[in-house]
């Protein structure tokens, strides 16, 4: 096991020389704690000094303890080989990976750091943070780098990331979700959000969820499926799967991302049928309404201009399906959402399932009624779904 005391003392002079980025450890043996997947290492500074953090990463939640630098490396030493087969040491100046096989046998291999990588030791650091960057998908999908770092071409993805899980956050603290959630994401695309959902759920409010990303592109399907299999993630698949024929005995939570024009109406559809608790959506290409608009109110000078016409026609258009959620149950909102590189749309519209009165539901569809006389339209797509029986 010399390759494994080599990797223990390049560890240990990391620490006392303040180069330790991060180290993890993964590929667990029967012999780990049930249900952990991973440890990752980094110093944190503490009001005692310097110490290491030791985040432990189950499959349904994490723990962290900080240990004394001197404790450290033992501690780390009693994974090796015993609970965990890999460890990668990643320091300022090089990159450390130490594989061992079920035999016992280790091997050592090591190569400069690629960039430059500066050490943050700040304890809150990930305080409020709802995912983890060193997660596998993430660095799978071309976010980040093998150390957990954000790439500089994916800080926008990014971003978009973590807006999304504040908002269901926010929407589970008022609509929680049951702890075996059956969730569609219609137009699942590549699979950045829908990855990120299951990830949240799983290990952030420790549920076991299962998932479905829908998309019509195999390829995409594919790779999803590859990468879901590949980090454990037993409760999410693909299918290759059109959003109008999808179906499913149960549907307690309906995303649809960036569907485009009318795929966002068919989506909407099924969750309203199945009566989702909650619904989220960030439409795009709003073309049904704004070929149908005939307007026929005061608007009609401004909205001879096709830019003004577009722009109203996407607030219509985003301004009935709202009503529509309305007349069929629930709460809705309409907020700024964050675009995609796909598409400038930003606008969301989330829905909870609620008990609303008649009284309400008729109030919306006087609305909307109204709205279409205004406008010259004849009729919403998402309209003419729910009047079809499913």
């Amino acid at each position: 096991m010399q390759a494994v005391e080599k990797f223990i003392a390049a560890f240990q002079a990391s620490v006392e020389n303040n180069t330790l980025v991060k180290c993890t450890l993964s590929k667990p043996t029967s012999a780990a704690p049930d249900g952990l997947k991973n440890v990752y290492l980094r110093l944190v500074t503490l009001k005692k000094g310097l110490h290491v953090a030791f985040n432990y990463r189950y499959q349904t939640r994490d723990e962290a303890k900080n240990y004394a630098p001197m404790a450290a490396a033992p501690l780390l030493k009693s994974f090796l080989g015993a609970s965990f087969l890999n460890a990668e040491l990643f320091t300022t100046e090089r990159n450390i990976t130490l594989q061992i096989n079920k035999e016992g046998d280790s091997h050592l291999s090591e190569r400069k750091t690629e960039a430059e990588t500066t050490v943050t030791t700040t304890h809150n650091r990930e305080k409020n943070r709802l995912i983890d960057p060193a997660a596998p998908w993430l660095h799978a999908l071309g976010i980040t780098s093998a150390r957990g770092d954000v790439h500089a071409h994916a800080q926008d993805k990014w971003r978009q990331i973590n807006k999304y899980l504040e908002i269901i956050q926010s929407l589970l603290l008022t609509k929680p979700l049951p702890n075996d959630a059956r969730i569609a994401d219609m137009g699942s695309g590549k699979g950045y959000l829908t990855f990120a959902l299951y990830d949240f759920l799983q290990n952030h409010l420790g549920l076991q969820p299962r998932l479905t990303g829908i998309e019509l592109r195999q390829n995409l399907v594919d790779f999803c499926n590859e990468t879901a299999n590949s980090v454990g993630f037993k409760g999410l698949q693909f299918l290759a799967q059109d959003i109008g024929t999808y179906q499913t005995d149960r549907l307690d939570m309906l995303i649809a991302l960036h569907a485009c024009d009318t795929a966002t109406d068919l989506a909407l559809a099924a969750g309203i049928r199945q009566k989702a608790k909650i619904i989220v959506a960030a439409p795009c290409c709003h073309k049904q309404i704004r070929k149908a608009m005939q307007t026929q109110n005061e608007l009609a000078p401004v909205l001879r201009h096709g830019i003004l016409e577009e722009r109203q026609a996407e607030i219509i258009t985003d301004g009935i399906r709202a009503l529509l959620l309305e007349a069929n149950g629930y709460q809705t909102k309409v907020f700024e959402f964050v675009s995609s590189e796909h598409t400038a749309k930003n606008v969301m519209i989330t829905a909870t399932l609620s008990r609303q009165s008649d009284g309400k539901k008729s109030k919306a569809m006087e609305q909307i009624g109204a709205i279409k006389k205004g406008f010259g339209i004849q009729s919403h797509f998402l309209e003419t779904l729910l009047t079809i029986p499913s």
